[in-house]
């Protein structure tokens, strides 16, 4: 395919994620109807529809209107080719009178829902913008180095032996941020042998903040695929259980878990196991520190959405704290920027429950590395 091709497809996709498809199946469908594309179509095409979805408003801006067409030409304008809408072969055609556009105003630069930006200005303060423009930006692969089979150098030599380079970050001692052949990651013998894993800086910078020790009983409350429960896993001896509200997200983590040299206990019911040392709770969040991974998740979040995830925190709170022991902690974690989620959400945790400390807490953004993320450390007193 040709660049101006490319731009032709992603246009299509795009067409069907605005009407309400999600981008991941839009460019499955797309990909299965075009055997023609190549590999490095397919990865060129999903990189123009994730740019987009990245910077909508000042794409929809530049480009003349909120349309697969005008999000792409709102690209290529801020790229200086729009030369490639030239109508040639498979080319979109050129721009025409319908297709004017603008500069963006300040709130369409920032290409974040104009609602939330009293919440993110709240949090983020002198500091919105800069991190605006690194949501617009793709985020960086980073791998966890799984200390309880390796070190540092040793897994950035076995993975350089396959052409993957990786450099420390210092957000987190176990992290490795993927500069060249990322792709290449998944299908690696450091990966597939379980040296590293995928997982953002911050995520493990979370995880090395808690307090945990030799010997804890630990109860990885929202696991998902169990990423966090694994690097645990990789920070101390630790009796280990996972539960999420959807087991099937926990599906592989078994067999990750052996490739780890690790032990994990999947439960469906934990308050059978309590009590435990530690209660992690990554909680379901607007997922506005990663929005740069998800940039659909920016545009699609509401009012009403966002009143929903926080009562669901809550509720989760809630129902951890009796499941922790006498002097234990209970981990409170989102990849969230928004004050609402995080410290608002803390304090009337506290509220609530006066037998609890807040220890410390420590907020993440995309300007150290990794995504946002927000950890509160909370002890029973």
């Amino acid at each position: 395919m040709t660049p101006s091709a490319r731009l032709s497809a992603a246009i299509a996709v795009l067409d069907r994620v605005l009407t309400g498809e999600p981008a991941e199946k839009a460019l499955t469908n797309w990909g299965r109807a075009s055997r023609f594309a190549g590999s490095g179509d397919r990865a060129a095409v999903r990189d123009l529809v994730y740019d987009a979805l990245r910077k909508r408003a000042s794409s929809a801006a530049r480009g003349g209107g909120l349309t697969g067409r005008g999000l792409v030409l709102g690209l290529m304008r801020e790229a200086g080719q729009e030369a490639l809408f030239s109508g040639e072969g498979h080319a979109p055609a050129g721009p025409g009178p319908e297709d004017f556009g603008r500069e963006p105003d300040a709130e369409a630069a920032l290409d974040l829902p104009g609602w939330l930006l009293p919440e993110l200005r709240k949090g983020l303060g002198a500091d919105t913008g800069a991190v605006a423009a690194a949501l617009r930006s793709r985020a960086p692969v980073f791998l966890r180095v799984n200390l309880g089979k390796t070190d540092l150098a040793a897994a950035q030599a076995a993975l350089g032996a396959e052409g993957i380079v990786a450099v420390p970050h210092p957000l987190a001692a176990t992290a490795l941020e993927v500069t060249e052949n990322a792709r290449k990651v998944q299908t690696s013998d450091a990966y597939l042998t379980g040296l590293v894993e995928l997982q953002d800086a911050s995520s493990q910078a979370v995880v090395e903040a808690l307090p945990l020790v030799e010997g804890m009983k630990v109860l990885d409350h929202c696991a998902g695929g169990g990423g966090k429960t694994l690097a645990m896993a990789g920070q101390a001896k630790l009796r280990l259980w996972a539960h999420d509200a959807n087991p099937r997200r926990m599906t592989d983590l078994p067999e990750r878990a052996r490739r780890a040299g690790e032990k994990v206990e999947v439960t469906e019911k934990p308050e059978a196991g309590a009590p435990y040392d530690l209660v992690l709770v990554d909680a379901p969040c607007s997922g506005s520190g990663s929005w740069r991974r998800d940039p659909e998740g920016k545009w699609r979040l509401t009012p009403a959405a966002l009143d929903q995830v926080v009562a669901i925190q809550a509720e989760i709170l809630d129902r951890v704290a009796p499941m922790v022991g006498p002097s234990g902690w209970l981990a409170y974690a989102t990849c969230s920027l928004l004050p609402r989620e995080n410290q608002a959400q803390i304090a009337a945790f506290l509220s609530r429950h006066p037998d609890w400390r807040l220890q410390r807490d420590h907020a993440f953004t995309p300007l150290q590395g990794g995504d946002g993320f927000y950890l509160a450390l909370l002890q029973r007193s």
